[in-house]
């Protein structure tokens, strides 16, 4: 199926004619194509995006709210076939995407649209002066929003629903390897009465779309989740610009399990939090750090289960581990495998590319388990994004904390224990943007998301995402 670019509420070719393969993952094989827009084609987004602006920045917050939450009843009712699309385009079980991603996706036009709504000015009063101060949230103008591969729809909705609720028209991108829902999605926008302009889907790579997007004079905002190096890359050319920056990138999460857990539990929601959608999830605990008196017990049970799981084609019920994205991604997992055997890492399960019957050029890789020496060797300080984690036994609160704080990013933690007061400390000297406690991917969207360190800047979700997309005017009246 070939792809178009959505601007100005119309599907269109890119300007140079040119186009990329889409590939699907669990075959190998070429099913489409999508645009390779450049420059041209972000200058059309953004005029239809400034033209749509005025209009769009005056309209009443009920009748934004209305077109939000109408989006994401049309996607519930295409529940079925938005799954399947992420599925073949990603990689991912079609029972992950029918039951996280689309769903997610359709909350987070629900959620803006009902939050937009609940978002309130502040007024001052200066006693004594005869002096009121009121600040004014407004819309910034035209933002860019770019988004990663691996929870296409969900990340991408994730950006571009608080930016038009409050008001912002856009120019977004998601990534080349997943098109496939966003551009779907701009059927159900026509459907919704979203008007021209608001939402403009640009497609390509992100070396010449990305850039464009980031470099325009004229958009005022980049709203980035993706890779550390490519944010690093965004912040060098946007921040001389002014330009407001919110960069969600990447995790090296730890996995923090103490003797008094809730031991079923933990290990349940262990082997979830280490391989859900392939591993390709930032918050995924990918370094498991486990108390030196259950160790050995926690090491023979979690293999077990992890062995148990079954690596197959995206359309079974059945299947747990469906594709890696690309063949390119797969080799560079498949490569810190080989890096983790040079450093002396024990792999204790997978670690081998798997052959499915008839789909035998896909990308599947079995879940891996590797047992290493330290916290300092490559495997545990360099984010792989896949299938495999590392586990390792601590004898103290103090050597854990300072082996899960020994990484250059901070996105989230996941610490197993019943004990209140190592809680607290835990909680509160872990570098990381989110702590779970007894639990992972618990997520509610009133809450502030983002990470520190080299996980990026600034926060999404709540009305955190709403004052990103605003900007605050203070306004000062003697009377």
């Amino acid at each position: 199926m070939d792809i178009k670019n959505y601007i100005n509420g119309a599907f269109s070719p890119p300007v140079a004619d040119r186009y990329i393969d889409n590939y699907n993952p669990s075959n190998g094989e070429i099913y489409g194509q999508i645009p390779n827009s450049d420059a041209q084609d972000v200058e059309l987004a953004y005029k239809s995006a400034k033209n749509a602006f005025p209009s769009w920045s005056e309209t009443t917050i009920d009748e934004r709210s209305r077109i939000l939450i109408k989006i994401s009843e049309l996607l519930e009712a295409n529940l079925q076939r938005f799954a399947e699309a992420e599925s073949k385009d990603n990689g991912k079980p079609i029972s992950l995407a029918k039951t996280v991603d689309i769903p997610r996706a359709a909350s987070n036009f629900r959620f803006f649209g009902n939050a937009i709504t609940q978002f309130a000015s502040e007024s001052h009063e200066s006693v004594g002066i005869n002096a009121i101060n009121y600040t004014l949230r407004q819309p910034i103008g035209v933002v860019g929003c770019i988004s990663p591969w691996n929870l296409p729809l969900y990340l991408f909705t994730w950006k571009i629903a608080p930016a038009i609720a409050a008001g912002n028209c856009v120019v977004a991108k998601p990534s080349e390897v997943t098109p496939m829902t966003a551009y779907l999605l701009g059927e159900i926008c026509n459907e919704a009465g979203l008007p021209k302009g608001v939402l403009n889907i640009v497609h390509g790579l992100g070396t010449s779309t990305g850039q464009a997007i980031v470099e325009h004079p004229n958009i005022k905002a980049i709203s980035f989740t993706g890779g550390t190096q490519t944010g690093a890359h965004i912040a060098r050319v946007a921040a001389p610009m002014f330009k407001k920056l919110s960069l969600e990138l990447g995790g090296k999460n730890p996995n923090i399990i103490f003797a008094d857990c809730d031991y079923d539990d933990m290990l349940a929601t262990t082997v979830r939090s280490s391989f859900a959608n392939q591993g390709q999830i930032c918050l995924c605990g990918s370094r498991i750090f486990v108390e030196e008196s259950i160790y050995e017990k926690f090491k023979t049970d979690f293999v077990a289960k992890v062995k148990a799981l079954k690596v197959g084609h995206p359309s079974e019920k059945d299947t747990n581990i469906g594709a890696l994205v690309s063949k390119q991604h797969l080799e560079k997992v498949i490569q810190y495998i080989e890096i983790a055997k040079q450093e002396n890492g024990k792999i204790l399960c997978g670690g081998d590319r798997v052959t499915v019957k008839k789909f035998e050029k896909g990308y599947y890789l079995q879940p891996t388990v590797i047992e290493v020496e330290n916290d300092e060797c490559r495997v545990n300080q360099e984010e792989i994004f896949g299938p495999v984690v590392t586990i390792m036994p601590f004898t103290s609160d103090d050597e854990v904390l300072e082996m899960a704080n020994k990484v250059k990013y901070g996105l989230s933690a996941t610490l197993w224990t019943n004990n209140l007061k190592r809680t607290m400390r835990m909680s509160n000297e872990l570098q990381t943007g989110i702590v779970w406690v007894n639990t992972w991917m618990l997520r509610d969207l009133r809450t502030p998301f983002g990470g520190v360190k080299a996980s990026g800047v600034g926060r999404e979700g709540g009305f955190e995402a709403l004052r990103f997309f605003t900007e605050a005017k203070n306004v000062c009246i003697k009377y």
